[in-house]
């Protein structure tokens, strides 16, 4: 049975049916349970591309849309899971021509075109590993990954390539191959032409057999200083993308889907390609980059009945002062999720109010490989929680001061680091090339997230911030994402981000930098007016002595503000790797 929204006052909004007993299901569960949906063939192992698209293709879902990919100059393709297994076996017997193989890296550098998740499932096939760039990386970001990765072919555009890849090619020496998606012809034995190659390639290939852990995934994140991390993933991740995608996402056979993450990012690729083609349900992927009426327009003509998307999306929503219930249908919506740093309440108010559902926050890393902790769809919602631990997943807070090597667990309420016990089957199998570093991520059994929180006594985690961006003021730990939270309450308030600011006399300020919603100008007096609202709610140890406004904050392309970028600008200091920064 779905899990059905039931319409209430928005002071109601977190009375939903329980559906599912959850203490039940989290005792009883069983991860070899989730790996009996998956029983292929015993010599071809665990391949993600067999179990995303081609079981489907081999069964009643043949004919079944698979991908619906709307372009930004109003083009409309669509592709069932039958057109996905000859497409993507072309491509693998693609990569095989070129002396491509199992464990060789293969970077995408593309915006979300139909031949992007073609290639995608046909490097899964190939045994190849898929590593996704985001297309809006500038040369310097593209470098440092590919040198890292030991790229060995390339899968990108005539003017991506031109603009930022070709003047890069003396120092990628292990670079084999670049795919051009749009080249008419092949320009050398180097420089190839997708379509030219796809056209001689045969639509039947035979997966190999794959060995659950072989690797199958690596994504970056940035760093605050330094390179980039590999982040190591390996086929037998797709564990936790079924699983969450059954629990959290409630993908049953009739749904239409559409995650509106970047593939460039890791959601854009566990739960923009793998969970909902796991689950064989429609996949909705959009060209065009945001904009409201248009993203609308998607959910009511597409039917799309689960939506993922982020908190930077859903504060853009909120500015732009639409009443979409109003202006469209979104009748088949039943549940929206959002992803990418902690939604503040207020968002999941709005959904409420303005979409008559409420919006679901989890959390997970890149590290993580799919999603940990979240408020499921048929449990009350906390809002401002990041929800309960996903079944199969022990999560916890502990206190781990690593110069001494004392752990602890932390008591109910209390603040510290969140860590999971290891034993999820998406948990990162290493940081490529640091082995060093990846050690240092864990004590004994558990991951340290580097994130703090709190657990209540009802098993819902609570984000504080980064360990990082904590700020120590006068003897108090602050934590930023609560500042934030409050000052969003304020009807004038869009967006905002906190930082602790040096101070000699209390260690450090409390900053606030905000960004307003239309119609509201800054000013002196709005200035004056949010600090009094802040030491009203917050008090005056916690709230902002300092406010700047700010037209735009620096984000990531995958919605999370920058605090670090905003402190280092602030003092003045090196910006660090701002690959990732949105523009």
């Amino acid at each position: 049975m779905k899990a059905q929204w039931i319409k209430k006052e928005p002071k109601n909004f977190s009375v939903r049916p329980n559906l599912m007993d959850y203490e039940k299901e989290y005792n009883a569960f069983q991860w070899e349970d989730v790996a009996l949906e998956f029983q292929g063939s015993p010599s071809m192992g665990l391949n993600i591309a067999h179990e995303t698209i081609d079981r489907h293709a081999n069964g009643p879902l043949a004919q079944k849309t698979a991908l619906v990919w709307l372009g930004a100059d109003g083009k409309k393709r669509e592709f069932t899971f039958a057109k996905m297994k000859q497409e993507s076996a072309r491509f693998a017997n693609v990569l095989q021509s070129l002396g491509l193989t199992k464990g060789d890296r293969v970077f995408t550098l593309t915006t979300r075109l139909p031949e992007f998740y073609i290639a995608a499932i046909g490097i899964f096939k190939n045994r190849s590993v898929l590593c996704p760039l985001f297309a809006q990386f500038g040369p310097e970001p593209i470098l440092q990954r590919m040198k890292k990765g030991d790229a060995k072919a390339l899968v990108t555009t005539k003017v991506i390539f031109e603009k930022k890849v070709r003047s890069l090619l003396d120092e990628l020496p292990q670079l084999q191959t670049i795919i051009l998606i749009d080249a008419i012809e092949d320009e050398s034995d180097k420089i190839r032409s997708f379509n030219s190659l796809m056209a001689l390639a045969s639509d039947i290939y035979e997966i190999a057999p794959t060995d659950p852990e072989d690797m199958s995934l690596l994504h970056f994140t940035s760093g605050t200083t330094g390179m980039p991390k590999g982040v190591v993933h390996v086929h037998k991740a797709i564990y936790m993308h079924w699983m969450s995608g059954k629990y959290v996402l409630d993908m049953h056979p009739d749904d239409i889907y559409w995650c509106t993450a970047d593939p460039g990012w890791v959601t854009g690729t566990s739960y923009g390609i793998i969970a909902p083609w796991l689950h064989g349900i429609t996949n909705i992927v959009d060209e065009a980059e945001f904009d409201a009426r248009r993203w609308y327009e998607i959910l009511q003509n597409e039917k799309v009945t689960i939506w993922y998307t982020a908190p930077t999306a859903i504060r853009r929503l909120i500015r732009m002062e639409l009443d979409p219930l109003k202006e469209y249908d979104l009748a088949n919506l039943r549940l929206v999720h959002s992803v990418g740093e902690p939604l503040n309440p207020e968002a999941v108010i709005w959904g409420v109010e303005k979409l008559g559902l409420p919006i679901h926050d989890n959390w997970w890393q890149t590290e993580t490989g799919g999603i940990m902790v979240a408020n499921f769809a048929s449990q009350p919602i906390q809002p401002g929680s990041m929800g309960r631990q996903l079944l199969g997943v022990e999560a916890a807070i502990v206190n781990y001061d690593r110069d001494s090597g004392v752990f602890e667990m932390a008591k109910t309420g209390d603040k510290g680091e969140l860590a999971i016990k290891r034993g999820w089957p998406s948990m990162f199998r290493g940081y490529l090339h640091e082995d060093e570093r990846y050690k240092k991520s864990f004590y004994n059994e558990w991951y340290l997230t580097g994130d703090l929180a709190y657990k209540d006594k009802y098993g819902y985690f609570w984000f504080i911030g980064r360990s990082d961006d904590i700020i120590k003021t006068s003897g108090h730990m602050v934590g930023p994402f609560e500042v934030e939270s409050t000052l969003m309450e304020h009807p004038s308030v869009a967006e905002a981000g906190v930082i602790g600011k040096p101070d000699p006399v209390v260690g450090e300020v409390v900053k606030a930098f905000i960004s307003l919603k239309t119609g509201f100008i800054p000013s002196e007096e709005l200035r004056r007016e949010l600090i009094g609202f802040g030491r009203q709610k917050l008090g005056v140890a916690v709230a902002p002595k300092e406010i700047e406004f700010q037209s735009n904050l620096p984000k990531t392309r995958s919605g999370k503000i920058m605090r670090r970028l905003l402190k280092a600008r602030e003092m003045g200091l090196p910006e660090g790797d701002i690959s990732t920064l949105e523009h």
